[in-house]
């Protein structure tokens, strides 16, 4: 059975080449027949006058033959609707994990940009933390994961249990909620008064397809 075909997610309109032919010319009683039958006439008739005439006939016919013309044309775009969508297919994938599975792909993404020490420590009394992470620069991350669906956003509430927990009793330099979902405009406003990073469904899409920036920067 042959592997499935990969589906290109950069579509650029290519560009084919055509060849035409341009259209003939009507001469009437100038046509190239007709000139090329005086022609041959006359340089029979009178072979100084005639033979120089016959020379330049064939080669005015020579230039007036139709050539080939190479134009480039560009293939039609895609429509909007069949373009691919990265952001999209990202979410759908970390909804369709389990709370555990997401919170070790947040841990995956940790490492492969550079963290070190990075443990899942997520599960019943986690005390607001799922991941933990030393930056390639020393500091210290902890990360609360909210693997939720589209209708459900990250509360105030949920918010602020990080912010009891993640600095006094994990030590983190840098705290972060990333989620599927949203966040309530309550859940932004307590996190930018106490200094909590917060990656919505959008901008976890953005970090894990290298578009975006991490919870960290």
């Amino acid at each position: 059975m042959a592997a499935p075909r990969r589906r290109r997610t950069n579509y650029r309109p290519g560009r084919r080449r055509t060849t035409i032919r341009r259209p003939r010319r009507r001469y009437g009683l100038f046509s190239p027949p007709v000139i090329l039958t005086a022609s041959v006439l006359v340089a029979i008739g009178s072979p100084t006058i005639g033979i120089p005439i016959l020379v330049l006939a064939v080669a005015g016919l020579w230039f007036m033959k139709p050539r080939r013309v190479r134009r480039i044309v560009r293939a039609p775009r895609r429509p909007a609707t069949m373009r691919p969508r990265m952001a999209s297919a990202s979410i759908g994938s970390y909804q369709a994990m389990t709370p555990g599975q997401f919170e070790h792909a947040l841990a995956a993404l940790c490492r492969r940009d550079g963290c070190t020490n990075v443990q899942v420590v997520g599960g019943a009394g986690d005390l607001g933390a799922d991941v933990i992470a030393t930056l390639p620069d020393g500091r210290r991350l902890v990360i609360q994961a909210k693997r939720y669906a589209l209708t459900t956003k990250v509360g105030s509430g949920d918010v602020q249990k990080v912010g009891g927990t993640a600095r006094q009793i994990h030590g983190a330099d840098i705290a972060a909620v990333v989620t599927t979902s949203t966040f309530t405009p309550a859940a932004r406003s307590y996190a930018t008064q106490v200094g909590i990073r917060t990656l919505d469904g959008n901008a976890l899409a953005r970090w894990a397809s290298r578009t975006g920036a991490a919870p960290w920067q």
